[in-house]
């Protein structure tokens, strides 16, 4: 069981991440697609599925979205109306700060320990307004219901500059969290640099680590390597250079991030870092669905 995985600090973990459908998407059509989404993943093996809450992101940057915000299904209740036949645990991301205390305490206290984890995420920038901050929802989670395995998310490329992510995530261990899931993933160096400060700053203070899923997104065409940009999900330039001018971006962007993934657990199988991956499924084009699955099957082919 995930569960199980989770509290052992096991390697190779392998997560599918999705978004709920529109907010104002036909009820019919939610199924639909839900029963699509589950087809594509019968028969394929994934320790758990990501359902992504999604936050209008503006405060963050005063660039303009190339995608417009759209709201989405609450992906709590999609997961328990829609997915129920998909027979994995299901990892709901919470982002706390545009809930009620009221409100998230319901959430935390309705969720199956044995079937539901969750991701708690912060505020977009430090301009966002809040109703709760991460450690006061971290604090609610330990007082209604300790038994929720809970994760907090990750950004390797913020390492390059601030370097300190990894006492982030050593802070938000002591909070409670028991895995992390990062930002999506196109620099392989900076990953590999948060790796290794948190490697050692364990090791010299005696704290086990925790696992670290590492995110896999297909990039399927140039205005979605903007929106990947936009959110700031960091691209070396060369490959950017190599993204744009290849023949199939999409799979150029497949291949390389299967590669990427290959040789950032290499680096933590040296050391007994503990890491896995989360296959993201985020965009609407038919195509990048595909290749996300296609990923899958890469990842788990070894």
């Amino acid at each position: 069981m995930l569960r199980n995985k989770i509290l052992n600090r096991e390697d190779g973990i392998v997560f599918y991440g999705i978004v709920p459908p529109k907010k104002d998407t036909d009820p019919e059509r939610v199924r639909e697609i839900s029963e699509l989404q589950m087809s594509r993943l019968k028969g394929r093996s994934i320790d758990g599925m990501v359902l992504y809450d999604i936050q209008d992101e503006s405060s963050r940057t005063s660039e303009k979205r190339p995608f417009p915000f759209m709201e989405t299904l609450d992906s709590f209740r999609y997961s328990r109306e829609y997915l129920s036949a998909l027979d994995v645990p299901k990892i709901i991301y919470r982002s706390v700060g545009k809930y009620t205390k009221d409100t998230l305490s319901q959430f935390i206290q309705a969720v199956d320990t044995e079937k539901e984890l969750s991701v708690f995420v912060g505020a977009s920038s430090m301009d966002q307004d809040v109703t709760m901050t991460m450690r006061e929802a971290y604090a609610l989670r330990s007082q209604l219901n300790p038994e929720l395995l809970v994760g907090g998310v990750t950004i390797p490329e913020r390492h390059l500059t601030k370097l300190d992510e990894h006492m982030r995530v050593f802070s938000k261990m002591q909070q409670g969290c028991s895995f992390f899931v990062s930002q999506g993933v196109y620099d392989v160096n900076a990953s590999k640099n948060f790796l290794s400060d948190y490697y050692f700053y364990g090791q010299e203070n005696g704290i086990e680590l925790a696992p670290i899923i590492f995110t896999l997104t297909p990039c399927g065409s140039r205005k979605t390597l903007e929106f990947m940009k936009w959110l700031g999900i960091e691209i070396p330039r060369w490959l950017e250079n190599e993204l744009v001018h290849s023949e199939d971006i999409l799979q150029k962007s497949v291949e390389f991030s299967v590669q990427s993934y290959k040789e950032l657990r290499a680096y933590a199988a040296e050391k007994n870092i503990p890491i896995g991956c989360n296959i993201e499924s985020v965009a609407v084009r038919k195509a990048e669905v595909e290749a996300s699955i296609e990923m899958l099957d890469m990842i788990n082919a070894g």
